[in-house]
Formats: structure tokens, C-alpha cells, sequence
């Protein structure tokens, strides 16, 4: 439960830092505080945490695991699945949430980190102009010593992260205890009666408060981590109370006073607390920032092995744990993305405005693929599934539409990442199959290949040769080339390619299966989860045990290059081919993605137009 406590958690349990002092802002916009304005956020916050992640993460969302994984991509792959017939659209919603998440990977670190630091100021306001660089150098710190792996630090993150729970548990009974007539929050008839006397303030402060709950996607994001029993006790135990304890006495400090403070969550600390607080909230704050940093590591190998992107240079910073991985173009990435957002933005306050219309986007792609799932897997009927997902939108969608009035303070960057990524995403997609079509018109059927090598076969020379190749049913362009040049034949010849299933994990009596063509050749296909790093070597020791009898060293792997040059009379626009281009260009090597030893491999290079 620690584990899930530090990893699950730690977004959503820095929310206190903002969420409550957003809310009021739009509620006191007159910078008076009335009873009954403070009673209605707080009654609007604790239903949103109960029905949002209580009722609808917690309970349903959590129970729709593919093979034990979880987040917008597992569940795409679960739903197309079962649903063939609408793979194309289940395709295009699974992007669209894996693209709204790349956006709260870069806003979280930024607002969370800031946040943190800003309460420096309460301190003492000298620090104010110290607050940006500091959150810089945490930042950079943070980015920098991802290569290194955290598995070392997890250890440390469910004490620290429970630590930080209890300690704003304790802030708020404090306050609580000393105006307990707060607790009149629990009563939903001050939201209602909130919503229905303030009309006009009614979508800002819902977008205010929805920051209350934007950790709620993590909970299933990390669910093949730790498990839903650990996530669900640990919410169900410390984080729910000790969250509710603390808005709640947020609630009663305001009370107390007669105008808004600047920072609730650390003026309501007393003398002696605050700076303790200050660092506990930094430490906490980096770890909400190190889940989202490793879940978008997790996000872009998905998209990876699903074929949604370029393959990307993976580094397994841990000899015992899969999971454990490192991309570093990707961390750069982000950790460029997100110092900007601090330089561009400069105070949490402004952050939040482009903070929540990505999760709230990503929230209703669940709701809609969560939909197939009851209707398909769990096998409810058409009523019961529509109305559970109609409930679902109806609470996002209040959500999202509160969150899109912001879109000119700042939401713009949100969709302009998310944006982007759809492009990228589209972008290789589309290309990728239409040059898999343009070059299959020109390729030589493997098996009248192998017929052709009986009847009048070339020079042949000891060993094995493996030819890897997207398309097992026509001869590799490596192949291909080799006769043209060579004008030699190993004496066995493997036609490998590479499969990756809707499944998060292959077992090994699945991963191989190989159909002999002729003396000569064999075709043998190695299937990969999503959540696996293909190892070829390992899975083609495998083909000993069915008969396939080779030395790993000698055996030359073959593996063609493309070269690809844009044309005007492509069936692409010009910016795509460019594009696309740009982006097979910084494609990991094949040799280093697919883990094979590089004194045994012979790259074969070919121009193709497109």
C-alpha cells in the first residue's frame, strides 16, 4: 500500500496547495468571504472527490484492466479488441487521451513544483523573487537525474507521501476542531444552494474545483504497478480523509478571517510548521511530479510497440523491475516543455488556468471507451451500460465545459501540446501505411521466392541468416538486395517479423510461432505485449525447443534501412512527407530497440520515394 500510497497519489494529494484558494478566488470575487460561499466550495469539492473518484474510478473505472494494466491506452486496446468492427474510431479516441495526457505531464511537475516553492513567500516575502529560479533548478534537478532510474527513490516515496498526508490530515482537525460549524459542508444542499445563487460564478468555480480531483486519472494509469486492492486501500484509508481534513480546515481558517488570504494552504500553518511544510510540500510535490514524468515514459512505449510512434531509444534502469525504464529524448522533452511553462506562466495562480481542460478531456475518452467495455466485457445490458456512461459524461462534460472558458488564460497550451501530438500520432499512422502499400506492390512473394531458390539456388554458404521484416508474406527487401549483390544463400533462412498484441504481456508458450516453407527457409513470427521491450536474441532461443537449430554466433541478422525522399506526387501533402520523414529519422536504431548484439547485424540501405 506505501507503494501505491507514493506513486498513485502523489498528483492528487498536492491539490490541496491550489485547489481550495482557486475556488474561493472565484467565489469571493468581491474579496469578501461569506459563510455560505466558503460552505458551498467546500460541499462542491468533497462531492466532486466522492463521485469522481470515489464512486467512478474507484468502484468501475479501476475493475476495467487489460490483463492487470491500466490507463487511456490498455483500455483502447481492451476495447478494440472486443470490438473490431470500430477499431478505427476506438483508435482515434485512445490517441486523442494518450495526446491529453501529454499535456497534464508537462502542466503537473510546472503547477505542482511552483506551488510548493511560492510557499517561500509566506515565510517571508524576500523570497519572492527567488521563487521562479528555485522552481527551475528543483525542475532541472528533477529531469536530470531521471537516466539513473527511480527505483532506488520509490523506495522513499510511500513513507514521505504518507508523511505528507497525515501532516495536512493534522493541519486541517486543527482548524476544524476550532470551527467544527464547517462541517456543515458534507450537506450537498450548500453546493446546490452555491450554484443555484451564483449562476454567473457557477462554471468558474466548478473549473476551480475540478482541480481538486486531476490526480483521479493516475489511480488507473498505475494500476498494473501496484494492483487495484493496494490503489483502493490506500485511498480508501489515508488519502480520502486526510484530503477531506484538510479542505475541510482550509474552510475553517477562512472562516476565521475577514478577507481571502493570498496562500490558504500555508497561512493556515503555524509559525514553527510552516517551514517543515514548505519543504514537505516541495518533497511531495517533486514525487506527484516523478508518477506523471514515468507514467508518460509508460504512455510513449505503448504508443511505441503499438505503432503509434517512431521507435524511441529505451534504457532499463533496473536489472528486476520491467517497468523500470528511461527515454531520454522523451525526459528532455518534457523537462524543456515544462521550465517553459514556469518561465512563460510565473505563478501556479496563472498555471491553473491552463490546468484541467487535458485531464477533463481524458476523463471523457474513458467515459466513452469504458462504454464498450460494460456493454462487451462485463457483458451489461445496453440500459444499464448507457446509463452508467451517461451519468459519467454528464459530471465530465460539466467539467470540461468549465474548464474551456479558460482556454484564452491559458488552456490554449493544453490543447496546442495535445494538438501537436494528434498530429505526430496521425501523422506517422498514416504514413507508415501507405509506404507498408507503396512498397508491398513492388516486393516478390516470399513463397515463390523459396520455389525459385529449389530450382535454382545461388551459392550457399554455412550459417543463419535472419532477415527481419514487416511483412512476413513477401521476400525482405534485405533479402532482396543480398541475392542482387551477394549472389550467395545461408543454408538456413529466417523471415522474421515482429508482432505486438492487444495484450500488455505475452507468455512465452505464445511467443513463437514458426511455419517451415522449405529446406531453405523458415518463417517464424515473435508476438510481444505493449507493455514488453521485444529482445529478440532471448524470444529466438525459444525456436530451439520447436526445432529450429542455429548459433547465436553464427547467425547474421539483416535489417534494411530506408532512405526516404519526398516527392510532390506522393498521396500525402508535402508537410506530412516532411514530417514523417523528420520523424523516421530519429527512430531508435533496429538493432539497439530490438536488443540485438551489433557485431552480428548487416544493415542494408534503400531510397524510397514517397
Amino acid at each position: 500500500m506505501l507503494g501505491a500510497l507514493g506513486v498513485v497519489y502523489g498528483d492528487i494529494g498536492t491539490s490541496p496547495l491550489y485547489a481550495v484558494r482557486e475556488a474561493l478566488l472565484v467565489a469571493a470575487s468581491d474579496g469578501s468571504v461569506e459563510r455560505a460561499d466558503v460552505l458551498g466550495v467546500l460541499s462542491l469539492i468533497f462531492w466532486a472527490l466522492t463521485l469522481v473518484v470515489t464512486v467512478k474510478y474507484v468502484r468501475f473505472v479501476l475493475r476495467a484492466d487489460n490483463k492487470g494494466e491500466g490507463g487511456t491506452l490498455s483500455l483502447m486496446a481492451l476495447a478494440r479488441r472486443h470490438l473490431p468492427a470500430h477499431s478505427t474510431a476506438i483508435l482515434a479516441l485512445g490517441v486523442i487521451g494518450a495526446a491529453l495526457f501529454t499535456g497534464d505531464s508537462m502542466i503537473t511537475p510546472a503547477i505542482s513544483v511552483l506551488a510548493a516553492v511560492e510557499g517561500l513567500k509566506t515565510v517571508t516575502p524576500a523570497f519572492e523573487p527567488y521563487v521562479v529560479p528555485i522552481t527551475l533548478l528543483i525542475l532541472f534537478v528533477l529531469f536530470a537525474v531521471q537516466r539513473f532510474g527511480t527505483g532506488a527513490v520509490g523506495g522513499v516515496f510511500g513513507p514521505i507521501t504518507g508523511v505528507w498526508f497525515i501532516a495536512i490530515g493534522i493541519s486541517g482537525l486543527s482548524h476544524i476542531i476550532a470551527n467544527p460549524d464547517v462541517l456543515w459542508a458534507v450537506n450537498p444542499y450548500y453546493a446546490v444552494h452555491y450554484l443555484a445563487a451564483n449562476p454567473a460564478l457557477s462554471l468558474g468555480t466548478i473549473g476551480a474545483i475540478f482541480l481538486a480531483v486531476t490526480g483521479a486519472e493516475a489511480l488507473y494509469v498505475d494500476l498494473g504497478h501496484f494492483g487495484r486492492g493496494p490503489i483502493v486501500l490506500a485511498w480508501l484509508s489515508i488519502v480520502f480523509p486526510c484530503l477531506l481534513l484538510n479542505y475541510v480546515g482550509q474552510g475553517a481558517f477562512v472562516l476565521t478571517r475577514s478577507d481571502l488570504p493570498e496562500n490558504v494552504f500555508f497561512d493556515m500553518q503555524p509559525g514553527w510548521a510552516l517551514l517543515p511544510m514548505v519543504a514537505l510540500a516541495t518533497a511531495a510535490t517533486i514525487i506527484a511530479s516523478q508518477a506523471v514524468i514515468s507514467g508518460a515514459y509508460s504512455l510513449v512505449r505503448q504508443a511505441v510497440q503499438l505503432n503509434l510512434l517512431p521507435r524511441f531509444s529505451i534504457l532499463h534502469t533496473s536489472e528486476t523491475q520491467e517497468g523500470q525504464v528511461y527515454l531520454g529524448r522523451v525526459n528532455w522533452m518534457l523537462g524543456i516543455g515544462v521550465m517553459l511553462l514556469v518561465l512563460g506562466f510565473q505563478r501556479s495562480g496563472n498555471l491553473a488556468s491552463a490546468y484541467g481542460i487535458s485531464v477533463t478531456g481524458e476523463m471523457v475518452v474513458t467515459d466513452l471507451l469504458l462504454f464498450v467495455v460494460m456493454r462487451h466485457i462485463w457483458n451489461w445490458s445496453w440500459a444499464a451500460a448507457l446509463l452508467a456512461s451517461i451519468l459519467f459524461l454528464i459530471v465530465d462534460l460539466v467539467f470540461l465545459g468549465s474548464n474551456i472558458i479558460k482556454v484564452v488564460e491559458g488552456g490554449w497550451v493544453t490543447l496546442a501540446i495535445a494538438l501537436v501530438m494528434c498530429l505526430i500520432i496521425w501523422t506517422w499512422v498514416r504514413a507508415t501505411g501507405y509506404l507498408f502499400e507503396k512498397t508491398r506492390k513492388s516486393e516478390v512473394p516470399l513463397d515463390f521466392l523459396a520455389d525459385q531458390m529449389l530450382k535454382k539456388p545461388p551459392q550457399i554458404v554455412p550459417g543463419t541468416a535472419i532477415f527481419l521484416t514487416s511483412d512476413p508474406t513477401c521476400a525482405p527487401t534485405a533479402l532482396m538486395h543480398s541475392l542482387k549483390h551477394y549472389k550467395v544463400l545461408h543454408e538456413r533462412n529466417v523471415i522474421l517479423s515482429i508482432v505486438t498484441k492487444q495484450r500488455p504481456i505475452i507468455p512465452e508458450s505464445e511467443r513463437v510461432q514458426m511455419e517451415p516453407i522449405t529446406d531453405l527457409f523458415t518463417r517464424v513470427t515473435l508476438s510481444f505485449g505493449y507493455m514488453e521491450q521485444p529482445n529478440i536474441p532471448k524470444a529466438m532461443a525459444l525456436c530451439r525447443k520447436q526445432g529450429l537449430k542455429f548459433d547465436i554466433m553464427s547467425t547474421s541478422f539483416f535489417v534494411s534501412r530506408r532512405s526516404l525522399i519526398p516527392t510532390p506526387t506522393s498521396g500525402l501533402p508535402l508537410w506530412q512527407d516532411r514530417l514523417f520523414i523528420a520523424l523516421a529519422r530519429t527512430a531508435a536504431d533496429a538493432a539497439e530497440y530490438f536488443q540485438i548484439p551489433t557485431d552480428r547485424v548487416v544493415e542494408i540501405g534503400t531510397q524510397v520515394r514517397i
